[in-house]
């Protein structure tokens, strides 16, 4: 590891600090099915799902790209503007998870560095074609959660129609483990990338080193904060995917999990940041749609719409009011 500044160090604290905080509350994602349906315990799901969001984080960087150039201009880029983001998008992870409502650490991330920056620098630096970028690829990912949740169950009726209930979720109580595993991996090679994009974007704006690209040791760090947060749990947050959503059924999980993986997994080989939270989420709305509209608790639902609609301005406005004040802290000093 290159002799690195304080304030460097500082971002990179908080960098950990944030994906620490996201696999604390996006653990929900990739084990919230396999728990609810009884396939796994807790302990034996979130120890999977640690050990394959660490694999996943070192299946691309592409997002880390994507998060580090498409948002600022990385040459326009200080170190209070980052720490400022920072600070607020773990705050508003931390404090959501705590309240049982699984958000998108994406949005609050994205939020906290366009709110921080244009305090900062004014709108000249944003990136407007890249912003654009990532916020379509944060609205249609979800659509293709639900989408493809909806029509992978439809087509898992049509091949078992002929066969009884309770011979098919005996089998896919197996099936279930995998399809959690290829969730925990997908979730890893996307979510974990958004640290190191903000790591990577620090160490370039500060000459440490001189070409954009991810370090190994960032990539490695990063992961293990990733799997740290995953193991500590965010279990509300499970509760609510898991559980209040709908009443899940081994099939139903599989289908869920499969389809949220192969898409977020298309999105990290694209390096399109997406939140895995709104695709397993939708996936599973599609997937209990595909029986009967009635069949997923649409309240539930919408609170969790209402706090994802509500985490890009409010992280926005947090991280401009965070800037400001220590700016004004720096100043004085």
């Amino acid at each position: 590891m290159p002799e690195l500044s304080l304030l460097v160090l500082a971002v990179i604290f908080l960098a950990v600090l944030f994906d620490f905080s996201n696999g604390f509350n996006d653990t929900a994602n990739s084990i919230a099915t396999v728990v609810s349906t009884r396939v796994m315990s807790p302990m034996a799901a979130v120890l999977m799902a640690a050990a394959l969001n660490f694999a996943g984080a070192f299946f691309s960087t592409s997002v880390a790209g994507t998060i580090g150039k498409g948002i600022v201009s990385p040459g326009a880029v200080t170190m209070l503007t980052i720490v400022s983001a920072l600070i607020v998008a773990t705050i508003w992870n931390v404090v959501l998870t705590l309240l049982g409502l699984p958000i998108s650490a994406s949005h609050a991330l994205i939020g906290g560095i366009i709110g921080a920056a244009l305090v900062a620098h004014g709108p000249s630096v944003l990136q407007i074609g890249g912003i654009l970028k990532i916020l379509l690829s944060l609205l249609i990912s979800p659509l293709l959660g639900l989408g493809v949740g909806f029509f992978f169950m439809v087509l898992l009726y049509w091949i078992f129609h002929r066969t009884s209930p309770t011979r098919v979720n005996k089998h896919f109580r197996r099936l279930q483990i995998f399809s959690a595993a290829f969730m925990a991996f997908s979730h890893g090679s996307n979510d974990a990338q958004k640290s190191m994009g903000i790591i990577t974007l620090a160490l370039f704006s500060t000459g440490v080193i001189s070409t954009f690209h991810v370090p190994v040791w960032v990539i490695a760090i990063c992961a293990l904060a990733m799997a740290v947060g995953t193991i500590t749990g965010g279990w509300k947050v499970i509760r609510t995917m898991g559980a209040r959503m709908m009443k899940l059924q081994p099939v139903h999980g599989f289908a869920a999990e499969t389809a949220a993986a192969m898409v977020i997994l298309l999105a990290s080989a694209v390096g399109a940041p997406v939140s895995t939270t709104h695709v397993i989420a939708t996936s599973i709305m599609g997937v209990g749609a595909s029986r009967r509209l009635s069949a997923v608790r649409w309240g539930v639902a919408s609170n969790i719409v209402l706090a994802w609609v509500f985490t890009l301005p409010l992280t926005a406005l947090g991280a401009a009011a965070v800037y400001f004040i220590l700016n004004l802290f720096f100043q004085g000093a």
